[in-house]
């Protein structure tokens, strides 16, 4: 499969695929990066696509970049890779994981189509329902700044700040939804209220976690992405 390295604006990219007029814009995750594009594309380019994915701040060619792994960095890096993408093809659709879902829905205010696997579709909800695991009450973190927790992340009242500020845009474009029934991160209560409202074609794997990795989980999303896409 061709495939071509390459910078949009300094953001390290990879494009997959024959010349086509029809491009996925892959978005990795938290702790993903730009090559995890290529499972995606051995699917999507014999179907007419190519695939272009970056590394977000923070992964990838970019993991020694420090502090910049926010929305209010990565929205606006998104908007001049969708600049980039709009003047290249004609048509433009996006495949993210999790955090990069929220950050596209953030980003972008239309898009072809959008198949999300393990979204975050109400990041205010996280930031609270994780500062209730750490037992940090609002006024602390405001006080505060940040706090670090015991499991690995730090709550910032700048972030929480920015999220209230700054809702998600309204897509009318068709959504497909991989969701995993043992997703630790959205609740099913919350992707079923965001698929409604969205009217959201979602899948759930009962047996999947937020990060699909087992060979089982990996086979149920390749499956999906060939019907999906």
């Amino acid at each position: 499969m061709k495939q071509e390295f390459f910078k949009i604006n300094a953001i390290p990219a990879v494009l997959y695929g024959q010349d086509s007029r029809q491009v996925y814009l892959f978005l990795h995750g938290k702790c993903g990066r730009k090559e995890e594009a290529e499972a995606f594309a051995k699917i999507a380019c014999p179907k007419g696509y190519q695939v272009l994915s970056i590394d977000l701040p923070q992964h990838g060619a970019r993991e020694e970049t420090q502090d910049t792994f926010y929305p209010w960095v990565v929205v606006p890096e998104l908007r001049t890779v969708m600049r980039y993408a709009q003047k290249r093809w004609s048509s433009v659709s996006i495949r993210a994981n999790s955090i990069g879902a929220y950050f596209a829905m953030l980003a972008f205010e239309e898009v072809e189509k959008a198949l999300f696997v393990s979204p975050v579709v109400d990041m205010q909800k996280l930031i609270l329902d994780m500062m209730l695991w750490a037992g940090v009450k609002e006024y602390q973190l405001q006080e505060k700044g940040e706090i670090p927790t015991n499991f690995g992340e730090t709550l910032s009242w700048q972030y929480l700040t920015y999220v209230r500020q700054h809702g998600i845009h309204d897509w009318n474009c068709p959504i497909c939804i991989l969701y995993a029934g043992r997703d630790n991160l959205t609740s099913r209560e919350t992707i079923h209220g965001f698929s409604q409202k969205h009217n959201v074609a979602l899948t759930v794997l009962e047996e999947g976690e937020h990060w699909f990795h087992t060979p089982e989980q990996l086979a149920a999303l390749a499956a999906w992405e060939e019907g999906s896409i």
